[in-house]
């Protein structure tokens, strides 16, 4: 695809060479800064000055001045001409002879003594441009001789030639470039490159030149361009490797030059310009007669036979706005990117992201979004100038304004899709997911508050899922731009969050509380109830939560006391005091109920008040449901079975107290038992448990219930007085219930005995035993008694046994110990102080380790016990 890359400028026009000489042909031109020379077929060299000149609307031109024109009396044409500005010399190729010529007067200069100043026999030269010796004030050429296959090495003085290398091909050859050791060749069949240091060559392609003209250029250090067959240009570094791919040019090409990043083909009718960079064609000019095309430091100069022109390079800024323009993003990064080494960093910085960024638009306006991302990212864009297409996106108070001029066309959204309202909202999809990538990245860096609002008023409008999320997380939305967005997209959840986010926590649950009651429409939270009494459990605000909670218990008691009984523990959480929470629920029954349920079961609170409380409230309850015709016995049976646990389990409680409350109630016998059991009214207990109740089981566990946490005698006696209740005839009317249900209360005394034998002593138990009872009925009791009493007498005999053979080992080692010698020496130390003895007078301490007796009485008096050693013998 064309490009505008370069305008042909006429430098030098016809009249000015050669006048009213029309046979006059131009064979070669050289440029040095602003002087130009030109070699002609009438032997002569002509000087031209060259001054740019820009017009007032930027355009360049070329103003030409002839300062000399030289003969150079050898009657054919000049093929050849190289400037050494260092030395102030033209080298001149004229009729197979190189010579000097100086710069200025164009005279030749005559030969050194001791050296000449001229080379024969040449049928090409060309300069080093990368020379391998040091010094300035030389220049370095390779040479063509007419000698058949020889290439030579000259050091160019001011003055003098100097012949350094003389180096054969293999073929004669017709071209030749040099760049350092290297000479790029076009021999008469291929290409070669020959390091002539060491000898070294690689074959490249073959070429025949007899077909075409060769081309051997060239273009920076150790690379070359090359025309190959089939109407290539071909790259080669100096190790024979192509490190770019060729460009498609003419096969009828006359010359080529390099204008980084382009490469300038001539051939018969045409100029054409290919990019390095993707070897596209990018711009043809119509140039007929041309034969010489060359690059003096990066300035382009052509010439026909009458007349030389500048091909000059339009800015590159201008060329990549030019391919933005007409949408060929890739072509224009690939641009960009490859005028870097051109470009100080420093500005080509700038330019790459200012591309990225209009690239990232084109793409935007075409909806491929992943491409536009991606050169957004890259180009490090200002998230606000794609927010500000979006109409109303942006706060009221952002200070933001768009880049000048302009990074696109658009004057916003509905401008691009041009009443599409498909590309609306894929556009306004593609701000949500991009946003959502940049927020928490440095690309937000100093517009927090733009992003995060523009987020919300998006996820607001499309109703999007993320929206919660943003609020519910640390963000920057500004209140005062979103509180009317959210409201328009009946958003009051989140609007309440954002309440929240700000500090204002009573603003968000007045809203939350419309929504719940009805007054507000919003279907975005389900739950918003459970959420508004979590809500109040976390709120550090005690003022609001004795505010809205009443408003809470009253919608439903069983969950707004959460409030009071999952409220955290917390320095950030205000604890509520308990007793201050039961009178608030005084109001509230069932509420209180809980609460009181939740300080003594669950947080375990060890308060009378608290205890006698719940007591009292579970003893109402089953009260008020015995009071019910008919009664509900699911729900009575429930209700006692929470007061019975109560009274089993709490010892805090008021059991008088509650005992009272229920004394004249015969059916609560077994709670009144239980609270007799508190008391130590046994008794009492079994009295009702046994007598009134006839629950022989309950009577039992009674028993381990009220022993559990006491000693193995208080169980005894327990459960004794239980068997003396089975057995008392002394109560009024025992005779007569004797014959009808005193063999039921003998029948539970014997399943005790047969039961719970462990815990009774048999021989008490023998003598409480009526005469007449048959032993077969307590064989279990009798048989379990007798082995418990075996039992212990032979284990008691054992450990009587054990503790006379411990006493008698004992008894052995001590007088094993005092018959053993103890051996005391001045060189052996007290194993207390470690100090040495001086007397025969020690004490041996168990293991029979020798001590000064007085470091024993000192330990002695040391000791918090005052033990006594076990072995204070004093033998020696």
């Amino acid at each position: 695809m064309s490009v505008k890359a370069f305008e042909l400028v006429p430098a030098v026009e016809r009249d000015l060479l050669m006048g009213d000489k029309a046979r006059i042909n131009i064979e070669c031109i050289e440029c040095c800064g602003k002087h130009l020379y030109m070699g002609t077929n009438d032997c002569f060299i002509h000087h031209f000055l060259l001054d740019e000149v820009t017009s007032s609307k930027g355009k360049l031109t070329y103003s030409a001045q002839k300062l000399l024109h030289k003969y150079l009396g050898l009657k054919k044409p000049v093929a050849e001409l190289r400037a050494a500005s260092a030395l102030e010399r033209l080298i001149v190729l004229c009729d197979g002879i190189v010579f000097l010529v100086d710069m200025v007067t164009l005279e030749t200069v005559p030969s050194a003594a001791g050296g000449g100043a001229k080379i024969r026999g040449v049928t090409a030269f060309c300069v080093n441009e990368n020379p391998v010796n040091g010094d300035p004030f030389c220049v370095e050429m390779g040479v063509i001789s007419s000698k058949k296959r020889t290439v030579q090495i000259y050091m160019v003085y001011e003055d003098r030639v100097q012949l350094v290398k003389e180096v054969t091909t293999p073929e004669q050859p017709c071209a030749v470039s040099v760049d350092g050791y290297f000479l790029c060749l076009a021999l008469a069949t291929q290409y070669m490159i020959l390091n002539y240091n060491t000898g070294a060559s690689q074959d490249l392609f073959p070429y025949n030149s007899e077909d075409r003209r060769p081309i051997v250029k060239r273009i920076g250090r150790e690379e070359f361009l090359l025309a190959a067959p089939g109407g290539l240009g071909m790259f080669a570094n100096a190790e024979g490797v192509s490190q770019r791919a060729p460009v498609n040019w003419s096969e009828s090409v006359i010359g080529a030059a390099v204008s980084f990043p382009y490469v300038v083909a001539l051939d018969e009718s045409f100029i054409t310009i290919h990019s390095m960079l993707d070897q596209q064609l990018k711009q043809t000019l119509s140039f007929r007669d041309g034969h010489i095309l060359q690059d003096f430091e990066g300035k382009v100069i052509l010439a026909s036979t009458k007349a030389v022109y500048v091909l000059v390079p339009l800015p590159l800024e201008r060329q990549i706005q030019d391919l933005l323009a007409s949408h060929r993003v890739e072509e224009a990064l690939i641009l960009t990117e490859g005028a870097q080494q051109n470009i100080p960093k420093d500005k080509f910085q700038i330019l790459h992201k200012r591309i990225l960024q209009q690239a990232g638009f084109i793409q935007f306006g075409q909806l491929q979004f992943l491409e536009a991302k991606e050169h957004f990212r890259k180009g490090q864009l200002d998230v606000r100038e794609l927010i500000s297409l979006y109409p109303l996106l942006l706060p009221a108070s952002s200070s933001f304004t768009r880049c000048h001029p302009p990074l696109h066309e658009f004057a916003d959204l509905n401008h691009l899709a041009q009443g599409d309202q498909e590309k609306v909202l894929r556009c306004k999809k593609f701000l949500i997911s991009y946003l959502g990538e940049v927020r928490s990245t440095e690309v937000a860096n100093g517009c927090r508050e733009d992003v995060d609002t523009a987020l919300l008023k998006l996820y607001a409008e499309q109703d999007h899922d993320s929206l919660l999320d943003l609020l519910a997380s640390d963000n920057a939305c500004l209140l005062a731009d979103s509180v009317p967005w959210l409201e328009k997209y009946h958003k009051y959840f989140a609007l309440g969050l954002l309440y929240h986010y700000n500090s204002q926590d009573s603003a968000a649950l007045q809203l939350w509380i419309r929504v719940v009651d009805g007054d507000l429409q919003d279907s975005t939270r389900s739950g918003l109830y459970e959420y508004i009494v979590d809500f109040l459990c976390s709120c550090s605000n005690p003022d609001l939560v004795w505010k809205h909670a009443d408003w809470a218990l009253a919608k439903d008691p069983t969950i707004g006391v959460h409030i009071f009984t999952k409220r955290p523990v917390s320095k950030d959480v205000t604890e509520l005091n308990p007793e201050e929470a039961i009178t608030y629920l005084g109001k509230h029954s069932q509420a209180l109920l809980l609460f009181l349920e939740h300080l003594v079961l669950e947080r375990k609170i060890k308060k009378e008040k608290f205890h006698t409380h719940l007591a009292v409230l579970y003893l109402e309850r089953v009260l008020s449901l015995l009071s019910e015709a008919p009664a509900d016995e699911e729900r009575l049976n429930r209700a006692r079975e929470r007061l019975q646990a109560l009274l089993r389990e709490s010892n805090l409680y008021r059991a008088q107290f509650l005992l009272g409350k229920m004394e004249n109630c015969e059916q609560l016998l077994l709670e009144r038992a239980t609270l007799h059991g508190k008391l130590e009214e046994n008794d009492k207990a079994l009295h009702i448990l046994v007598h009134k109740l006839k629950d022989f089981s309950s009577a039992e566990a009674f028993c381990v219930w009220a022993s559990s946490c006491r000693d193995s005698a208080y169980q005894h006696q327990l459960f004794h007085l239980l068997l003396e209740v089975y057995l008392d005839r002394s109560l009024p009317g025992k005779s007569q219930a004797a014959a009808a249900g005193g063999g039921e209360l003998e029948m539970a005394a014997v399943d005790l005995l047969n039961r719970h034998g462990e815990v009774f002593d048999a021989v008490r138990v023998l003598r409480m035993l009526p005469e007449g009872w048959s032993l077969q009925l307590l064989r279990p009791f009798l048989g379990r008694a007798v082995r418990a009493s075996m039992h212990a007498g032979r284990t008691a005999q054992i450990a009587v046994g054990l503790a006379q053979s411990e006493n008698l080992q004992l008894l052995h080692d001590r007088l094993k110990d005092r018959k053993k010698p103890i051996f005391v020496s001045e060189k052996k130390g007290c194993h207390l102080c470690h100090n040495t003895f001086s007397e025969p007078d020690v004490v041996c301490l168990p293991g029979g380790a020798p001590v000064h007796t007085h470091c024993v009485a000192q330990r002695v008096r040391d000791s918090p016990t005052k033990r006594q050693l076990t072995n204070s013998s004093n033998h020696t």
